[in-house]
């Protein structure tokens, strides 16, 4: 029994290689079309020559302020990695500051003797970007991170398992300031509405 052209092993029926290539084409300049219709541009690209420059440029204008302890200092070195490829700025626009990361680890998966075989880390800060000259508000996001790890029978390798898992959260939160800082770039640097 056939339906739409389906044969009776429910496969389509054979269509030559010139055909599957043909409609593929067709689909993909159809993609294309619709996409650069819907007024899509390119976050890290060139939009048209503004004079700020592209994305990347622009997070040359934003200090990072030191954040208190480990955590902390990972995902600012994590920040710097990201933003200064040329060096840190000589004269910054831009502020960024950050609240102190908390941690809150609880367990996910506890047998019937109460022992937990999975945890899960919920790192979570507020940053705020501040105009230096004019010691403005521009930008206040508030930032989570969650991630979870297996409670082995090793003490040693629960640690290790612990402290990649939380990394990789505050890896997370680096790309999340990245791309928060990259939309507010994108979009013309407006400050936030009170």
């Amino acid at each position: 029994m056939s339906s739409l052209g389906k044969t009776v092993s429910g496969q389509w029926p054979a269509v030559g290689k010139v055909a599957r290539t043909l409609l593929l084409l067709i689909a993909v300049n159809c993609a294309l079309i619709t996409l650069s219709a819907c007024g899509f541009t390119p976050l890290y690209g060139h939009a048209g020559g503004g004079e700020q420059g592209t994305v990347p440029d622009r997070f040359d204008t934003v200090s990072i302020g030191n954040i208190p302890d480990a955590s902390g200092q990972y995902l600012r070195n994590a920040l710097i990695d990201r933003f200064y490829s040329n060096g840190r700025p000589a004269e910054a626009r831009y502020r960024l500051d950050f609240r102190p990361i908390a941690e809150t680890t609880s367990g996910l998966d506890i047998t019937k003797s109460s022992t937990t075989t999975r945890s899960q880390i919920r790192l979570t800060t507020t940053m705020t970007m501040t105009e230096i000259a004019t010691g403005r508000t521009v930008m206040t996001r508030s930032l989570v991170a969650i991630n979870s790890f297996d409670v082995l029978q090793s003490q040693y390798d629960t640690r290790v398992s612990e402290e990649s898992v939380r990394n990789n959260a505050l890896d997370d939160l680096a790309r999340q300031v990245e791309t928060q800082l990259a939309l507010y770039f994108k979009h013309g640097g407006l400050p936030e509405k009170e």
